[in-house]
C-alpha cells in the first residue's frame, strides 16, 4: 500500500529504536487534517506534530521538509496506482480519474495544488520526489488501462497516449487550480465519456479485432 512505500522512501539511518509506523500515519493523517483545516500556506509542523500527539524533532527526522511531509501525505491519500483493472476500459479510467477528486475536494485542491505546483518549480530535488512519487507512478497507472483498452479491442491503436492521458487528467486539475468550475462527483464519467467518444472503436469493429487477436 501507499504507506508502505512511503515508509521505505522517507526513512532515514539512525540509531537507537525503530520507527513506529504508527507514528508515521498519525503525523500523515495529522497532515492532511490541517491541510484541509487551513490550507497549505498554514500548515506548519508543529501544528502537525500537537495533532499526531508527538513532536517537531519527530517529524523532522523523518521528512526534509514541510512540503516534503505533504507530498508524503497526498501520496498516503491519493495512492500511486488508482486504475484498477476490471476488465471495462472505461470504468477503470473513470475510477483512476475520479479519485482525485475526492481525495483533494475542491476546498483542498484550491489550497494546496497551486502553492505546491509553485513550491516544485523552485526546488528541484522537491518537484523530482513529487514525480517520482505521485505524478508518473499514477500516470502509469492510466496508461496501462489504455494499453489494455486498445489490447482487447476497445481503443484504436493508433491513439496519442500522452495526450490521452493529459486530456483525461487536465479538466479535474484546471478547475482545482483555478476554481472557475466545481470539482462535481460526476465530472471523471464525464470527461471519459468525451475522450472515449473520439478514441473508442465501435463495438462491432471492437468485437472483430479481439476475435482476430485471440484466433
Amino acid at each position: 500500500m501507499a504507506s508502505s512505500a512511503s515508509d521505505a522512501h522517507d526513512a532515514r539511518p539512525s540509531r537507537g529504536r525503530p520507527r513506529d509506523p504508527r507514528i508515521d500515519e498519525a503525523i500523515r493523517r495529522a497532515t492532511l487534517e490541517v491541510l484541509a483545516e487551513r490550507g497549505y500556506s498554514g500548515l506548519t509542523l508543529e501544528d502537525v506534530a500537537s495533532r499526531a500527539g508527538t513532536n517537531t524533532p519527530a517529524l523532522r527526522r523523518r521528512w526534509r521538509s514541510r512540503q516534503h511531509l505533504i507530498v508524503s501525505a497526498l501520496l498516503d491519500q491519493l495512492g500511486a496506482q488508482p486504475t484498477p483493472d476490471t476488465g471495462c476500459t472505461r470504468c477503470d479510467l473513470i475510477e483512476g480519474i475520479g479519485s482525485l477528486s475526492p481525495s483533494f475536494g475542491e476546498k483542498m485542491g484550491r489550497s494546496v495544488l497551486p502553492a505546491l505546483v509553485a513550491d516544485l518549480a523552485h526546488d528541484p530535488e522537491l518537484e523530482k520526489e513529487f514525480f517520482d512519487r505521485l505524478f508518473h507512478p499514477r500516470r502509469t497507472s492510466s496508461e496501462a488501462a489504455l494499453r489494455r483498452g486498445i489490447e482487447r479491442g476497445d481503443i484504436r491503436p493508433d491513439v496519442d497516449i500522452p495526450l490521452i492521458l493529459d486530456m483525461l487528467a487536465a479538466p479535474v486539475y484546471y478547475r482545482m487550480l483555478f476554481g472557475h468550475l466545481p470539482v462535481t462527483p460526476t465530472l471523471a464519467a464525464e470527461v471519459v465519456a468525451v475522450v472515449m467518444d473520439g478514441i473508442a472503436i465501435s463495438t462491432e469493429a471492437g468485437a472483430e479485432r479481439a476475435d482476430h487477436a485471440h484466433s
